[in-house]
């Protein structure tokens, strides 16, 4: 019955797997599982132990901005940071500097002996050595972020990783300061020498233009304009001057209408006493303060006539004026109300009548002669005045008629004077801005020489790593025997696939649909059985124990060979 098989072309299809079924192809397959799982696990632990140590060696630079704000000192470097270490790491990366470092340290022996040295360096500047860009770096004190970059070094020696990684940082931190110091170095002396050029070139277009000045003296276009400005100055202060004239005559005619005006009131003055009634009972305050209003009212009558002569009705100063006299004479009816109802009310007493020299009057004509004076005083100034603002103003138009027959004379347009001071005002605007530049690239120089410009500062010093970074010896052995055994998996189930004998019951059920009333178990001669397992046994045990040797021989040339 076993040996009976089943076209599959003809037969039913096959029939699903089961628990038993599996356990019945491991069994009957574990050779064909174990087998490629062993080798596999074998070539990866040879694989893992053979892998030279690769440690790598850190280093963190920090960037340190300059001590002095940009502001103050303008820098010389227009580059960034971030530029200028991708160029020193081209020049430190360079083959003649990673030469230097190999031969100094012994690098690369084994690769030394079968490549070219180019091949070498290559492998150096793309596998081993990492630059990373400028970030900000956590310090740990007080989380603090500082910008920096990092440099790593790779190579199966620790000590020697460490040592190449501190070439490097110093490199970089010596070529750093001896790149910015060149760099402000060359800029200060190119300024110079820019300078120096300019102002030869100043010399020379001054001495051509002192010639022509020499050649052409009275008839420069500069004065011209000197003349043409001088002009306007005059033309301005008579134009002032004639406005000063008009002003004083009208201050004049207001002096004279006003000396009029206080001429007409002493004339009705008249007598400085009059008769009056003065009552016994009657309060000395009331009638000085009727006599104050009265001037008041006297007083802004006479301003308000000498307004209406000079100015409209509409004019503010007439129309306040108007008001204020409106105020006066409403405080005044309203005094003179309150003193009727008051006498009203009192009873009746024969008024005593008496000839008194009244004090206001005699005070009021004494004003308006003083006041008269002074006018006649200020008329007679104002007089003065306008006759001497005439004698300028005569003066003036001379002037102004004697620069303009200068000006009509002089001659226009001398081109080749105007391109002269032209090109000497580009020329010294140019000396200027080289003088400023070369004054602050000394300033950033001396800086730079100081060392308190932008540097490079050894933030954390290259690491001696402890562990080596690659090879993950675990994972390849891990990995190396999940790939035997999927390999043992996949041949298995190929050859099962090509198996199409009837393995069990299950099968002849399945693929005769006949009933099975038992099963006679396949007898073998118990001395080919004992045979084949002997065989098994001694060929998975030599394989085991070369397996064993060939691992036991990888891990001893890592610990013992390659560690010293």
């Amino acid at each position: 019955m076993n040996n009976q098989s089943i076209d599959p072309a003809l037969g039913p299809a096959r029939r699903p797997l089961d628990i038993e079924d599996l356990i019945d192809i491991l069994r009957r397959q574990k050779a064909w599982i174990l087998g490629p799982t062993f080798a596999a696990l074998v070539a990866a632990v040879v694989a893992a132990h053979l892998w030279p140590d690769t440690f790598i060696s850190t280093a963190v630079v920090r960037v340190v901005p300059p001590q002095v704000p940009e502001a103050f000192v303008p820098t010389n470097v227009n580059m960034e940071m971030s530029q200028r270490i991708n160029s020193m790491a081209q020049q430190i990366l360079s083959r003649s500097t990673l030469t230097n470092i190999i031969n100094t340290y012994g690098l690369y022996p084994s690769d030394k002996a079968r490549l070219p040295m180019e091949d070498v360096v290559e492998n150096m500047r793309k596998r081993d050595v990492r630059i990373s860009n400028v970030v900000n770096f956590n310090t740990g004190e007080g989380k603090r972020t500082v910008p920096a970059f990092q440099i790593s070094y790779a190579y199966e020696n620790r000590v020697l990783a460490q040592k190449v990684c501190q070439d490097l940082v110093g490199r970089f931190i010596s070529e750093n300061t001896r790149d910015r110091t060149n760099q402000s170095v060359f800029t200060t002396q190119f300024l110079k020498d820019q300078l120096e050029m300019a102002r030869r070139e100043l010399e020379a277009v001054e001495d051509k233009l002192a010639q022509f000045r020499v050649r052409n003296a009275g008839r420069l276009p500069d004065q011209v304009q000197q003349n043409l400005s001088q002009l306007n100055v005059l033309e301005q202060r008579l134009a002032n001057l004639n406005a000063t004239l008009g002003r004083f005559s009208q201050e004049k005619l207001l002096y004279e209408s006003q000396l009029r005006i206080y001429k007409d009131q002493l004339n009705s003055l008249g007598s400085a006493s009059e008769t009056v009634q003065v009552q016994q009972q009657q309060f000395q305050f009331k009638n000085e303060r009727l006599a104050q209003l009265d001037r008041e009212i006297m007083n802004m009558e006479t301003n308000l006539g000498a307004l209406k002569e000079n100015y409209k009705e509409t004019h503010p100063d007439v129309q306040r004026t108007i008001a204020t006299l409106n105020v006066v004479k409403r405080s005044r009816e309203k005094l003179l109300k309150d003193e009727k109802d008051e006498e009203a009310k009192k009873p009746e007493q024969q008024p005593v009548t008496k000839t008194v020299v009244n004090p206001a009057v005699v005070k009021e004509g004494r004003e308006l002669e003083a006041s008269t004076r002074r006018l006649q005083s200020a008329s007679e100034a104002k007089d003065f005045e306008i006759e001497e603002a005439r004698k300028e103003a005569l003066r003036l138009e001379q002037l102004v008629k004697a620069t303009q027959a200068r000006i009509d004379s002089t001659p226009l347009g001398e081109k080749e004077y105007m391109d002269l001071l032209r090109e000497r005002d580009l020329v010294r605007t140019r000396v200027e801005g080289l003088n400023k530049k070369q004054s602050d690239s000394k300033i950033a120089t001396d800086l730079e020489n100081r060392q308190q410009g932008e540097n490079l500062e050894l933030l954390d010093p290259a690491s001696l790593p402890q562990k080596p970074a690659e090879p993950n010896r675990a994972l390849i052995v891990g990995v190396g025997a999940a790939l035997g055994l999927l390999i043992g998996v996949v041949l298995t189930g190929g050859r099962e696939l090509k198996d199409t004998t009837l393995k069990n019951l299950k099968d002849v059920r399945a693929y005769t649909l006949l009933n099975v009333m038992g099963s006679i178990p396949l007898l073998e001669n118990d001395l080919v059985v004992r045979r084949r397992r002997r065989l098994a046994w001694l060929a998975w045990t030599t394989a085991c124990i070369v397996g064993v040797i060939i691992m036991s021989g990888s891990m001893y040339y890592y610990y013992f060979v390659m560690k010293i």
